[in-house]
């Protein structure tokens, strides 16, 4: 799962950045505005943060221009208190939802799950896919009766691949999900974690496609 977090406030979004981080998700994270809104163009993220009060131009811009453009990425606003009356407008041009300064890192992972599940015409936030049941609230998998709980590079790799059942995933294709801007990404760095997945679970949890890259069947063995 890849965010993008819109945040000027430097020991807030360190903050936020490790905690996500931990829990599992890419983050890619902006300081201003208008650099906020050229990432949105350039990279494919699951989830937008923003925060309203930017240094240049004001989240609520970045969300116009954003849909007026014909973005459909789900994006939650980041609030002061004293802003909580203006989120509604917010929600008028198109956000998702909105969350309110402080919060615990619990609260904002919720709400991350329950803004990608309307999204996604879901209930619940199991993924299933053949006999893989991912559970992202956790990180427990559970493949053909064993069940275990992964790190947060190995969550996001299956997570990834579980998102597109069925379709190949190259290489840079993975890297692009899993990883960061500026993250250093070792050349072999998949395939380690492909390796550690199949130690836990079986080595038919991930297909290996010859010369073409990975994927998780999506029915049938």
């Amino acid at each position: 799962m890849r965010a993008l977090l819109i945040e000027d406030d430097e020991m807030f979004g360190k903050a936020l950045v490790r905690g996500l981080r931990d829990n599992a998700m890419t983050v890619d994270w902006v300081r201003n505005g208008r650099d906020g809104y050229a990432a949105l163009e350039q990279a494919e993220h699951t989830i937008v943060l923003l925060d309203i009060g930017l240094p240049d131009i004001s989240g609520f811009d970045v969300l116009k221009a954003a849909r007026k453009a014909g973005g459909s990425v789900p994006i939650l606003i980041i609030t002061a208190r004293d802003g909580v009356e203006s989120t509604v407008d917010g929600l008028d041009l198109g956000a998702d939802d909105y969350i309110v300064k402080p919060f615990s890192l619990c609260a904002l992972l919720a709400r991350i799950r329950a803004v990608l599940r309307r999204v996604n015409g879901q209930a619940h936030s199991l993924l299933v896919s053949n006999e893989i049941i991912l559970d992202p609230s956790t990180r427990v998998a559970i493949f053909r009766g064993v069940k275990g709980v992964l790190t947060a590079r190995e969550y996001s790799l299956l997570y990834t691949l579980m998102k597109r059942p069925g379709a190949i995933l190259s290489r840079s294709q993975i890297e692009e999900r899993i990883y960061g801007w500026g993250e250093e990404v070792q050349s072999n760095a998949v395939d380690v974690l492909i390796h550690v997945l199949r130690k836990k679970f079986g080595k038919d949890i991930i297909r290996n496609v010859y010369g073409a890259g990975w994927m998780v069947t999506k029915d049938g063995p």
